[in-house]
């Protein structure tokens, strides 16, 4: 699952987005490959956005990353923080 400090960062951007009002809901999904944090705009729509951690990724990059409602990868990255610090949320 993700750690206390990988929660707090997203949790921290989740509050931020959802007092801008970009975001309304979220759901952790958890299987045995991966975890993910996937954001609503509505909560009848499909997840806008879901920050994915890898347990056992093939490369290092690929430990976390933030995919679209289509599952595409938008930005990947082997620090949590870094990634989510860097994306410029509005514009995505």
């Amino acid at each position: 699952f993700f750690f206390f400090f990988e929660l707090k960062i997203i949790l921290d951007l989740y509050a931020k987005m959802l007092s801008e009002g970009s975001w309304k809901d979220y759901v952790l999904t958890i299987s045995c490959k991966q975890v993910s944090f996937s954001v609503f705009k509505n909560a009848a729509e499909n997840a806008i956005y879901n920050i994915c951690k890898n347990f056992k990724p093939n490369n290092k990059n690929l430990k976390y990353c933030i995919t679209d409602s289509r599952s595409r990868i938008l930005k990947n990255s082997h620090d949590l923080e870094n990634l989510i610090n860097k994306i410029n949320w509005k514009k995505l």
